[in-house]
């Protein structure tokens, strides 16, 4: 068993102390309580629009840069110059897609995947009016996507793959650097949702060799916010919408009006606390980078353990799980698990937990090509218990003796 310092972890987390159980975190995780004040503080004492020349419009601005530079250390960015902020994670996904749209030049074939949230599916799916073409990249009976099916779909009129780094609905983790490999031998770049990952390891832009990646605050300890990444070189190149007086290089170019300073102040104390973590782990760490990367990987360990836990439990109670259901396979997933009773419906299961101040979620998890392709109706969909590092083995426990009391009916 990997010694997990979750006592630790959960005291950092005001919410967790209610006695509810979070296990819908894939819809949003909840915050430790280091950022709740980094977000107060700023309300508190700077909540006034940069550019201007008095002392607080001042220290905006230096947390906006203090942010920029901690989620560079946290996806491993060649500069922090790469790194955009926003609203959230689809506003960056739809702005990507225009200028793609924009300058499709010969390259109009586009990939996208029936495993992906639907967003990263429709803004793609919306290019068809600028005469983009779609290919379809499906995920195998596995519940994985295999990079070498991407072979008979490539093309030199491939412009990008777009694709999921995990699966926000059945968890499933996607080999984004053999995706990158190949894709990048075609001469096509690699869009990279990031979301549902983001929480569950360590990011490495560098490593995956993609060309954008974006990913989402409220998954990661922090308020709503999203934010992007994306090669220096490839967001200079591409036409967006701007303001005259807006330089036309990144990040300026992509930070579309005022977004919600007190969110990356508080998505800077949210990696400050990962950070924190990872040192706690890993003691010996001597760089942001390092921590960071031990806490990620700590988390993974962790995690894998919720996740044979799960899927023991679900397997007692006869349910039936999507995607991965070896334990001997955790690797390949996150603790997120999609699944059903046999003879009871999704909304039912819910209900019931949600009586026990259980929070899962049921439906199709905005996903409902992926539905459609395990025979589920996208109104009815599955049961998701989404776990992450603050989860316990005690809760998964309590979780089994409700679920299994509603599966004997």
């Amino acid at each position: 068993m990997t010694q997990f310092p979750i006592h630790h972890v959960r005291t950092a987390f005001p919410a967790l102390q209610s006695g509810c159980m979070f296990f819908d975190n894939g819809a949003g995780a909840q915050a430790p309580r280091s950022v709740l004040d980094a977000v107060a503080d700023h309300l508190l004492h700077r909540n006034v629009q940069r550019g201007g020349r008095y002392r607080q419009s001042r220290e905006v601005e230096d947390t906006i840069a203090r942010a920029r530079a901690s989620v560079g250390v946290l996806v491993n960015a060649v500069s922090d110059s790469e790194i955009s902020f926003g609203m959230n994670a689809t506003s960056f996904m739809r702005l990507i897609s225009l200028a793609i749209g924009q300058s499709l030049g010969e390259r109009k074939e586009i990939i996208v995947t029936d495993l992906d949230h639907e967003s990263n599916v429709a803004v793609w799916l919306a290019l068809q009016r600028e005469g983009a073409r779609i290919r379809w990249w499906h995920f195998r009976p596995d519940g994985r996507l295999h990079p070498e099916d991407l072979d008979e779909l490539l093309s030199r009129q491939t412009r990008i793959v777009a694709c999921t780094l995990a699966s926000n609905a059945i968890g499933s983790i996607l080999d984004v650097a053999e995706v990158s490999r190949r894709a990048h031998a075609a001469g096509a770049e690699v869009f990279v949702d990031a979301v549902h990952y983001g929480p569950h390891g360590p990011i490495d832009v560098q490593a995956f060799g993609c060309d954008y990646l974006v990913c989402s605050g409220y998954k990661m300890f922090s308020p709503h916010m999203g934010f992007l990444w994306g090669r220096r070189e490839i967001l200079d190149a591409l036409p967006t919408f701007r303001e005259d007086f807006v330089p036309d290089t990144t990040p300026a170019k992509l930070e579309v009006g005022t977004y919600i300073y007190e969110n990356v102040a508080g998505m800077d104390a949210a990696i400050s606390y990962l950070e924190h973590l990872g040192r706690l782990v890993a003691p010996a760490a001597v760089s942001r980078r390092q921590a960071l990367l031990a806490c990620g990987e700590e988390i993974r360990a962790y995690e894998a353990q919720l996740s044979v836990a799960m899927l023991k439990l679900l397997a007692e109670a006869r349910a039936t799980v999507y995607g991965i259901s070896d334990v001997e396979r955790v690797s390949q997933r996150t603790p997120t698990l999609c699944f059903n009773l046999p003879g009871v419906s999704p909304a039912r299961v819910t209900e019931e937990l949600a009586r026990h101040d259980i929070m899962v979620r049921d439906g199709h998890m905005y996903s409902p090509r992926l539905m459609q392709r395990l025979g589920l109706l996208a109104e009815s969909g599955a049961v998701r218990a989404s776990l992450v590092h603050y989860n316990t083995l005690e809760e998964i426990e309590q979780f089994g003796r409700t679920l299994l009391a509603l599966s004997s009916f």
